[in-house]
């Protein structure tokens, strides 16, 4: 939907991109649209070929269990 939204009020190729590889269909807090945009800009930069040595390389959930899933004074990265 924020696909069509995008290239319906003219948005350029490179932004109606960038929201297609958004890995969820929604969100929640400006926090989890950031970090999944810092994703996106990452796998543009890395382009879509697989690493060479085969390795799998999803950093999607960095931090996120320590930080959103975190118990009582611990909210905060380590």
């Amino acid at each position: 939907m924020l696909v069509q939204i995008a290239a319906d009020n003219g948005a350029s190729v490179d932004v109606i991109n960038l929201f297609k590889s958004l890995p969820r269909n929604h969100y929640y807090s400006k926090e989890e649209v950031l970090r999944d945009f810092a994703e996106a800009a990452r796998r543009f930069a890395t382009g879509n070929l697989a690493d060479e040595d085969g390795a799998t390389r999803d950093r999607r959930n960095i931090g996120r269990d320590a930080v959103e899933n975190a118990p009582p004074g611990k909210v905060r990265h380590p």
